[in-house]
């Protein structure tokens, strides 16, 4: 941390060396900015990405900060829970299962009504249910890793969010894709917290951290508008999103500043939740910022982790 501002920045990582980290959607935006920079810290990257062809391209830029070992791919498509279940055996054997570090990262963002491979509403069964069903999955690799973190990310739009547990899919209520972003965002900042409750009463050596980057310019904005049918719709989106990413928006660098601090930096406590200390957390340097209410509530977090077992068949671990 800078003596000057007080500021924590990239500058302030100790060193990875002998760690192995896996970020999902590292091949754009916060994923893959967070990738490059603790590759060039020393970790091995084990690179989770949808698209071959675009996680090829993402491993070229990591290997190139990289001062360690050469990062890997790893198939992953968080919509569909095959896909999670091969990619958590994936880096189970990569590993050896020891796993230091885990940032769910990847993420849908306001999409219009769709669904799954398996049902979900694409944002809830992508943003929450495939990146829990995957940490499940790779306990036993990160109880093998030496003081390991999950880091996972929320948003800003989680302080609007609602978690309905009687129809999180949207069947049966009017689908809006704010309040099913919002709702999405929310579920990974209570599973995270309810992850780390669980891990503390089972005695692992394992912390669950929350974090998100305030209004970061990251392509989600822009991939959200082509995902809209319509030109005039996908316009006017697109000029809202450019309008934001001018006046208020951090670039990519500052905006992994959260999720970096919550995967390295010394202080960090399970359950703390990680975000830009400026007004309204939409910018600034990374500190310790209050969880949403229904992230501390353990009846929430109860809730969302028995609905999370049963929509997703995986069990819960810890158990």
């Amino acid at each position: 941390m800078s003596e000057l501002t007080g500021k924590w920045s990239e500058a302030d990582i100790p060193d990875q060396s002998g760690r192995t980290v896996l970020v999902t959607g590292a091949n754009s935006g916060l994923g893959l900015r967070t990738a490059e920079v603790l590759a060039g810290k020393g970790a091995k990257l084990l690179l989770a990405c949808r698209s071959p062809e675009r996680g090829q391209e993402a491993r070229r830029t990591v290997s190139a900060a990289a001062t360690g070992p050469a990062p890997e791919l790893v198939r992953l498509d968080l919509a569909d829970l095959a896909s999670v279940r091969e990619a958590a055996a994936a880096v189970r054997e990569l590993t050896g299962d020891t796993l230091a570090v885990l940032v769910n990262n990847a993420g849908r963002m306001a999409t219009p009504k769709g669904s799954t491979k398996d049902g979900f509403e694409t944002q809830f069964g992508t943003n929450h249910l495939g990146h829990a069903a995957l940490t499940w999955l790779l306990m036993p690799a990160l109880r093998g890793g030496s003081a390991a973190r999950v880091v996972t990310l929320s948003s800003v739009a989680a302080n609007g969010g609602r978690l309905d547990f009687a129809d999180p899919n949207f069947e049966h209520r009017r689908y809006n894709p704010a309040s099913a972003y919002g709702q999405s965002k929310l579920a990974n900042q209570v599973f995270a917290l309810e992850l780390d409750r669980r891990l503390r009463a089972a005695g692992d050596d394992v912390i669950s951290v929350a974090a998100h980057p305030g209004y970061s310019s990251t392509g989600l904005g822009s991939n959200m508008a082509r995902s809209y049918g319509g030109t005039l719709m996908k316009a006017a989106v697109g000029a809202l999103n450019k309008i934001g990413e001018v006046l208020i928006a951090q670039n990519a660098r500052q905006g992994a500043l959260p999720q970096l601090y919550a995967a390295t930096a010394e202080g960090v406590e399970g359950g703390d939740y990680i975000g830009p200390r400026g007004p309204g957390g939409v910018r600034g340097a990374p500190t310790k910022v209050r969880p949403l209410g229904p992230a501390r509530n353990e009846g929430y977090g109860g809730a969302l982790w028995e609905i999370t077992a049963k929509l997703t068949s995986v069990t819960p671990d810890p158990a």
